[in-house]
């Protein structure tokens, strides 16, 4: 019997490749050919690129494999891919003689390993390999499920309009950014937001602890970059109207700490959440208080992120290109100077809030 850990190993340089491929902009498949416990080849999706409907990421390491054995059936050999094999794919290894297929996620729209169809249970092939499904499938469907929630992202901001009172800036001003690359998620259409975009991040499994991230005035959700994506924690990290990557408004009329609060509330309402944890930096103390007295029954804690000491001027200065998009600064307040929970600080804060909201911390 294979041993798991090795499965898992495998399958871990498997997922590498497939977030190689997603920065790379293509679906994001990664497989690796192991033989006797030893790499031989890897492959990864690249049909945009090389414009080959074929270039499948196991396709490609099967190529490459058999290059690198200098031989076209790969007796012996083990694949271990991120998402089930399609029809085309699960040919190809077949043809090949592999002793061993490994894939992750399963595929119920196009997967030959048994969700649409199954090749390798075939009785009339002459060739049986043996297919094992499930290994770090949770991790492989969140690659997945990031990158296409991305892509949906990217074409609805395209298509929701910029009122003509209100500045957007360009997400080439964040792409530079170190630790803070997580889906983008956007809001238009809650009432209080009169046609203003709010951006915010939500990360984490649904049934894990929750803890809503609130920023003050002169920062944005960047704060909390060490904090998002940590396990055991759902984090909704919204950007204020007026700042990271929401919409700008040009005047300053149009900002005061209780219409942030009844937006806040609106969308708190919309993203879900029965009980949530407030964790929120000492510049938003106020507006963590205003949103507390509004709605007391919805936290099951409060507590203020502690400060790290970064120099991340640039990430501040990142959401206003000039003057025009600072309406909320000279409303509200002045940039930060702080910059927020260093990586150690961040894992303490997920263990005070999942202790504060009942959840083991074992």
């Amino acid at each position: 019997m294979p041993d798991v850990h090795d499965d898992t190993h495998w399958m871990a340089l498997a997922l590498a490749e497939a977030r190689l491929a997603a920065e790379a902009g293509e679906v994001p498949v990664g497989a690796v050919l192991v033989k006797d416990g030893r790499l031989v080849a890897t492959g990864r999706n690249t049909p945009v690129a090389q414009n080959d409907p074929s270039a499948h990421a196991e396709i490609n390491a099967l190529r490459a494999g058999a290059l690198a054995l200098g031989n076209y059936r790969l007796d012996g050999c083990e694949l271990f891919v991120t998402l089930e094999p399609c029809a085309m794919c699960s040919g190809a290894m077949l043809h090949s003689r592999l002793a061993r297929v490994v894939y992750g996620a399963a595929d119920p729209k196009t997967g030959a390993a048994g969700s649409v169809l199954d090749l390798f249970a075939e009785p009339r092939l002459n060739h049986r390999t043996v297919v094992q499904g499930g290994v770090l499938a949770q991790e492989c469907s969140a690659v997945l499920q990031a990158f296409f929630q991305q892509r949906r992202n990217a074409a609805r901001a395209t298509a929701e309009p910029l009122r003509d009172d209100a500045l957007r800036t360009s997400p080439e001003r964040f792409e530079a950014l170190a630790g803070y690359d997580f889906a983008p998620h956007y809001v238009q259409d809650l009432p209080s937001l009169q046609g203003w975009r709010m951006h915010y991040v939500d990360e984490g499994a649904e049934d894990a602890a929750c803890c809503l991230c609130l920023h003050g005035p002169g920062e944005w959700g960047y704060f909390f970059r060490h904090l998002v994506g940590l396990p055991g924690l759902r984090t909704l990290v919204p950007d204020l109207i007026g700042f990271g990557r929401s919409d700008k408004p040009k005047r300053e009329a149009a900002h005061s700490l209780q219409w942030h609060r009844h937006v806040l509330l609106e969308w708190m309402a919309r993203v879900g959440g029965e009980s949530v944890a407030l964790v929120h930096s000492e510049a938003a103390s106020e507006l963590a208080v205003l949103l507390q007295a509004a709605a007391p029954g919805r936290f099951a804690a409060a507590l203020v992120a502690p400060e790290g000491h970064e120099n991340i001027k640039d990430a501040w200065r990142a959401p206003f290109p000039d003057r025009g998009y600072e309406a909320a600064l000279r409303a509200l307040g002045p940039l930060a100077t702080s910059s927020g929970p260093t990586p150690e600080q961040a894992r303490t804060v997920v263990l005070q809030v999942r202790n504060a909201m009942g959840y083991s911390n074992a």
